[in-house]
């Protein structure tokens, strides 16, 4: 028999959180189209009518106020990280524990660029063994006197979450890695450090981890007044346990390694999952625009998602809610490391230094040992400078500092093995009489000596394969400068300089435009670097330092927290005006934020005002609408023939298709509807019934242009496989459903940006839609064709009291703007019910949406079933139409130069 602690581990995986009852997040609940009602806790004013009255609901939320005492109420940030920024050690005696902040973490000084009435506080794990008896004194002491909430991991659930899938999977992967082979024995399985298969437990473990994070930050949050700050890869699960329980919570997230291109992220079987969870956040932070760029990449080809880019700011739109998307390096903190600079022993140790590498060039790397770094690579060109340019034997030092290895496995041994070899070899080969080309320091090396170091280095080398971020160059610089106005460093006195050989491939990369960017894995242009740079004139130097230093010391990691927490704000300032629903399980669990005024279609509410009008007009779009977009067989099925039949055989009914399709394919597809009415090509030609003739717009007469646009349209199909091009009677589309999704969007465009180019003086109009770009005559659209309907409506004493307009499109939207306009021209009765509707929950200029095709059939077969069949139109086995009572065979409005004929 599994335990309950299995079982729930299985549902987590699954993404079932509702076996985890209330503290997971929730329980399932039933309901129209799948919709979780409104958490009570996050209500606003004119919203209660969405909320549950289950005890059991007050219950679950009763939990979610804060048992943190505040001294003001406000807001705070609850910054959430994988490990607290504290140092946690036993007592001497062996009683209770010692606590103090971790100098070293950046995750501390972010604290610098919160503004000052905003209270942080952190969530994380501490970096030891507390036993289960004293986890509660320790929550209290860590809340008291630092502000801290620890995250208690049971020992097993750790190894697996931290060490199996996130060292072992996810940070091997999200650094170009792909684990081609498995492990060889159970036991490899469990320690190897190298890359390895995904595997479902070790997923398990690492959704299991995040809701105990979760669980720990609902016991001290306030949710109407926080914000929440998740870092890095450990926790990218814990947006949706906040979001599934508290809806409008402010979430922000930043990753703090390398986010992989949707080549490689594509391989990861949790996929869609991780990427669903982070866009339940209001912002999300990457180093670089590179890292925002792969996550773009893998949003548009895996869910559909474009972004935007407006007034600077990139934003995806997402179920009605934008999640903002922030590029931001992180920077050091200058006032720490100045402080260290200080410190007496700092002076001595680079005096010893400076004694130790007289009348050497020091070039020093800086490094935690894994298998990105390349400090292999680094040897191996530093060797071949050496060989190439032996002037530098007997005067270069590279002096390479190895951080302990925080892994284990068969590639990292592997690695270290030839690490060892390779400077022992160079030792072997170059050294002389008080000198060896390679100082190895393979230990811990404290702070003020690392900073020594950094202070005679001439040059600082990184050539990481791949590396999240990378500070080390930023505290070179800083360390040349020295303390400003301090007179007591002799070694920084005078004009400064340094040089910088960095690795295109990490983070920092882009930030020092003054760096020699190298490959790292091309061994012979990074040697010819490492020469350039300590031969580069002085003078050189100092601009280069003085460029990179004036970047450093604005850009510190204050800055940087003021800025994402600014973006936060800006991002969720609309967070309590909009109604907003959860809906999904699992991992597809999302929130839909709506504009207050855009609701979804009452089907109860429409026919009620359907049963009471006179004089009823019904547009509708056809692809997206009657059918679905995806479909093969776009023909409409005979359930949807026969509402249609039933709608147009009222006499109270004027109903039209209203498509951008042409008159044959709209005529062939509703052969059997004779008294449907059909507006094509956008209106450009209407027919009122199956036995009318078209009417054809005057707006456009001369085609000329399609012969200047077709050879641009033809270009581009040539060169996009997948692509075709429509030709209509009026009009020239050219899709690329079918074709590689970014090259595609990216050749349409180009294409627009062409053909409004060679088009600029025709009388066209070029627009782009859902994977399509369609050239056609100015004048003509469905809003257009919508007013003329309504219009020659009201010319015959049928002024609609009564208008329902459904349509998916961006085309449609001018339909739906021209709907609202009609009420303040006259053109349909007073107070009449407008129901323009898009299908799918969007921004749209309409005030209803459906969520799909199947909803629109079934409010359209509830209006059928309200209908009133005309007996004579039955007795005349459909000789008369719905608009037999409107003459138009002389009636003078027209839209072509003929005039409307009638039937």
């Amino acid at each position: 028999m599994m335990s309950r602690s299995y079982t729930n581990l299985l549902d987590l995986a699954a993404g079932n959180f509702a076996a985890l009852g209330p503290s997971g997040g929730g329980r399932r609940r039933s309901g129209s189209f799948g919709m979780k009602r409104m958490s009570r806790v996050m209500t606003v004013p004119g919203t209660l009518s969405e909320l549950d009255d289950d005890e059991d609901e007050m219950a679950a939320t009763s939990s979610v106020a804060s048992d943190v005492p505040s001294s003001a109420v406000g807001e705070r940030l609850i910054v959430v990280a994988n490990q607290l920024p504290v140092v946690a050690r036993r007592r001497p005696d062996g009683r209770g524990w010692v606590f103090s902040w971790d100098e070293d973490s950046l995750l501390l000084r972010l604290r610098d660029g919160v503004p000052d009435e905003m209270e942080v506080l952190f969530v994380g794990t501490l970096r030891a063994d507390v036993p289960a008896s004293e986890q509660d004194e320790v929550s209290q002491t860590l809340i008291d006197g630092f502000r801290c909430a620890p995250v208690f991991l049971p020992p097993e659930l750790y190894e697996r979450f931290y060490h199996q899938f996130c060292k072992r999977y996810l940070w091997p992967l999200f650094h170009y890695m792909l684990p081609f082979a498995s492990p060889l024995s159970p036991t490899e399985t469990a320690s190897s450090g190298d890359g390895a298969r995904f595997d479902r437990s070790a997923w398990e473990a690492y959704v299991l981890a995040n809701k105990h994070f979760f669980e720990k930050v609902v016991e001290v949050i306030n949710p109407e007044d926080d914000y929440v700050w998740v870092h890095d890869y450990h926790l990218m699960a814990l947006p949706t346990f906040l979001r599934r329980r508290f809806n409008r919570l402010r979430i922000g997230f930043f990753l703090h390694s390398p986010f992989p291109s949707s080549e490689i992220y594509r391989t990861l079987p949790v996929r869609e999952e991780v990427l669903r969870t982070l866009l339940n956040c209001d912002l999300i932070g990457f180093h670089t625009f590179d890292y925002a760029r792969h996550f773009l990449s893998c949003c548009s080809r895996m869910l559909g998602l474009e972004y935007q880019s407006k007034r600077g700011y990139i934003g995806l739109e997402y179920f009605g809610r934008t999640i903002g998307i922030k590029i931001m390096p992180m920077g050091i903190h200058m006032g720490q490391l100045q402080s260290v600079m200080r410190l007496p022993e700092k002076e001595w140790m680079v005096a010893e230094l400076q004694q130790k590498f007289e009348g050497k060039c020091v070039l020093l790397g800086v490094d935690d040992t894994d298998i990105f770094k390349g400090i292999n690579l680094k040897l191996l060109a530093f060797e071949n400078m050496l060989r190439v340019h032996p002037k530098w034997q007997g005067r270069a030092v590279l002096v390479q500092i190895a951080n302990p290895p925080r892994g284990k496995g068969k590639e990292l041994e592997t690695i270290q093995a030839e690490i060892r070899e390779c400077y022992e070899r160079i030792n072997r080969e170059f050294s002389q009489t008080g000198y060896s080309p390679i100082v190895f320091i393979d230990r811990n090396v404290p702070s003020v000596e690392r900073l020594a170091y950094y202070t005679v280095a001439e040059c600082v080398v990184v050539t990481a394969v791949r590396d999240g971020m990378n500070l080390t160059p930023y505290e070179y610089i800083v360390c040349r400068q020295g303390i400003p106005g301090s007179e007591s460093a002799p070694e920084v006195s005078g004009p400064k300089k340094s040089m910088l050989v960095v690795s295109e491939f990490i983070g920092c990369s882009p930030s020092l435009s003054g760096a020699i960017r190298v490959n790292p894995w091309n061994i012979e242009a990074t040697a010819e670097a490492l020469n350039e740079a300590i031969s580069m004139s002085e003078q050189e130097k100092q601009l280069r330092h003085g460029k990179h230093y004036r970047y450093v010391s604005t850009h510190d990691v204050a800055y940087w927290s003021r800025s994402f927490v600014q973006d936060l704000e800006r991002a969720c300032k609309d967070h309590f005006r909009k109604p907003c629903w959860g809906i999904g399980l699992g991992f597809g669990f999302r929130v839909v934020a709506l504009d207050p005024h855009f609701t979804k279609l009452n089907l109860d509410t429409i026919a009620m005002s359907y049963e009471r009008s006179k004089s009823r007009a019904i547009l509708l779009d056809y692809d997206g609408t009657l059918v679905p977009q995806t479909c093969i067989n776009k023909e409409p099925s005979a359930e949807m023939v026969r509402i249609i039949n039933t709608l147009c055989s009222d006499s109270k009914n004027i109903v039209f298709i209203v498509s951008g399709r042409s008159r044959d394919s709209l005529g062939s597809l509703f052969a059997s509807c004779p008294k449907l009415g059909i507006a094509a090509e956008h209106g450009y030609f209407i027919r009122w019934t199956g036995d009318d003739e078209w009417q054809a717009s005057t707006h456009a007469s001369d085609f000329g242009w399609m012969q200047m646009a077709e050879p641009v349209m033809n270009l581009y199909t040539e060169a996009t496989d997948g692509s075709h091009i429509e030709t209509k009677e009026t009009a020239l589309v050219w899709h690329h459903q079918d074709a590689e999704p970014g090259f595609g969007s990216s050749q349409a465009k180009e294409m627009l940006d062409h053909l409004e180019n060679v088009l600029a003086n025709e009388p066209v109009s070029v627009k782009s839609g859902q994977f399509i770009v369609e050239v056609k005559p100015q004048g003509v659209s469905k809003g257009l064709a919508a007013e003329k309907i309504l219009t020659l409506m009201k010319e015959k004493e049928r002024q609609a009291d009564f208008v329902l307009c459904v349509g998916d499109d961006r085309s449609d939207e001018d339909m739906f703007e021209n709907i609202a306009d009609v009420m303040k021209r006259n053109i349909v009765a007073p107070k009449t019910p407008l129901f323009a509707c898009t299908v799918g929950q969007k921004p749209s200029k309409a005030r209803f949406y459906l969520d799909d095709t199947f909803e629109v059939a079934t409010m359209l077969s509830s209006l059928a079933d309200a209908s009133e069949p005309d007996p004579i139109m039955e007795l005349e086995d459909g000789l008369a139409t719905s608009v037999s009572s409107i003459d138009i065979s002389n009636e003078p409005l027209q839209f072509g130069n003929r005039r409307a004929e009638g039937s």
